[in-house]
């Protein structure tokens, strides 16, 4: 009964404030694309709860161990989830994807194709990152000191990765080896598999050796415009925290104690970025600040990029990471809870009134046998917590949303067949009007 009341008022909601919101039917083809400050999938809005798991195809490396990755999707969707993000990259190190610039292991791969497949199986739609700002699984240091060792480069900091020709080449040949890699289990492409919904050029871009962010500005305007020229099926997104910068020094007093030479609304217009990110962690950010204080800090944080999205972008936006860790002092789950439920509450807000906000990934899902993967910020959806509930009812609340703008687009697909037929058998509208 409740669920049936919620439902009744979205709908009086929808019907009543943008019942004119540009709904039209399309074949489907099962990509995610954009319109305006809104995804769509095969026709219509397309709102979605996520998650974060780097750690996939790591895990699914190793064929014994798949069954985890594949507990984690079927425990995602038992909690209403359809979205994951997850690397596309481990450069050099212990058990790399490319070991070497342009050299790759096979095994590797493979578990980055089952995935892929996997979550295709269970309906879940992946954002995929192709390299790291920080050292874990390689990152930009790693693509650096190839560059020093393999060919003699003299750089000075990792922010080479973005300027240095040498390491842009290794770059884009793994963005080309990975769009144009030929999955083994299904033998899909991955630049035409529309499981995949969006590549990610950077986990968190950061470049504080230019704080005035024309390195950045000037690396994504080129990267962006590379994975373009091969794969316009997909979405494309920086992978960026949302820090502002100098395009607006207003916004600025926003940002954490953070100059890391980013720029929220510079870099994401961009003409070949799809859509804008946001990163949300007040327990890193506002370390000294209380309880209510960083919830304060993450309430400003995201109507401020929510806005911007609407209004600056014109781009749909999506919260890629949040959370809370068990490490903080004084942590209990009802303050993760809490911390969950403001940025869902935002969100669903958001979606309610047609706006830019689109969805959120938690950070992160682990599944049982994975309890060495967590940094703190681990869930388990299999042990049944209050933060699981959090969870399940912010997906129900957008699966309720969607429901009705499916059911507004049927209406309007009836009414303009009904039309068609009435004009195809009276000869067209000689009065000017039909009726009803």
């Amino acid at each position: 009964m409740k669920h049936f009341a919620l439902f009744f008022l979205l709908a009086i909601l929808v019907h009543q404030e943008y019942y004119c919101f540009n709904v039209e039917a399309s074949a489907g083809d099962g990509f995610v694309r954009t319109r305006g400050i809104h995804f769509m999938l095969n026709g219509n809005p397309y709102y979605a709860n996520g998650f974060n798991a780097y750690w996939l195809m790591y895990t699914a490396a190793d064929p014994s161990q798949r069954f985890k990755v594949s507990n984690a999707f079927h425990e995602a969707t038992s909690h209403g989830l359809t979205v994951a993000r997850t690397w596309a990259f481990s450069d050099g190190g212990y058990s790399p994807l490319q070991y070497s610039p342009g050299f790759y292991n096979e095994q590797m791969f493979k578990g980055l194709d089952f995935v892929i497949a996997e979550a295709r199986k269970h309906g879940i739609k992946l954002i995929l990152s192709l390299v790291n700002n920080y050292e874990s699984f390689g990152g930009k240091k790693q693509y650096v000191n190839w560059a020093r060792s393999n060919n003699g480069q003299y750089l000075t900091s990792d922010d080479d990765f973005f300027r240095n020709p040498v390491v842009k080449g290794f770059y884009i040949n793994h963005v080309k080896t990975v769009l144009n890699r030929y999955n083994s289990f299904t033998g899909i492409h991955y630049k035409d598999d529309s499981t995949i919904m969006a590549w990610e050029l950077m986990n968190e871009p950061r470049c504080t050796s230019d704080p005035s962010g024309r390195t950045i500005q000037a690396w994504i305007t080129e990267m962006a415009s590379l994975v373009k020229s091969i794969d316009r099926n997909h979405l494309l997104e920086a992978g960026l925290e949302g820090f502002y910068g100098q395009s607006t020094p207003q916004r600025t007093q926003l940002n954490p104690a953070l100059n890391i030479g980013t720029d929220f609304i510079a870099n994401n217009r961009i003409q070949n970025i799809d859509f804008a990110t946001v990163h949300c962690y007040p327990d890193q950010w506002e370390q000294n600040s209380n309880e209510q204080d960083q919830l304060a800090f993450l309430n400003n944080w995201l109507n401020a990029h929510f806005l911007d999205a609407q209004y600056a972008l014109k781009k749909p936006i999506l919260v890629a990471e949040f959370g809370k860790s068990f490490k903080d002092s004084g942590y209990s789950t009802y303050q993760r809870d809490q911390l969950f439920s403001t940025v869902y509450y935002k969100i669903y807000a958001s979606a309610k009134r047609g706006g830019p906000a689109s969805g959120a990934m938690f950070w992160q899902l682990l599944t049982g046998g994975m309890e060495s993967f967590d940094d703190g910020y681990g869930v388990m959806l299999g042990q049944g917590s209050s933060t699981a509930n959090v969870i399940a009812q912010q997906s129900h609340k957008l699966y309720l949303i969607r429901k009705i703008y499916a059911r507004i687009a049927n209406e309007r697909r009836w009414k303009r067949a009904r039309v068609n037929r009435r004009s195809s058998r009276f000869g067209g509208n000689r009065g000017g009007q039909i009726g009803f």
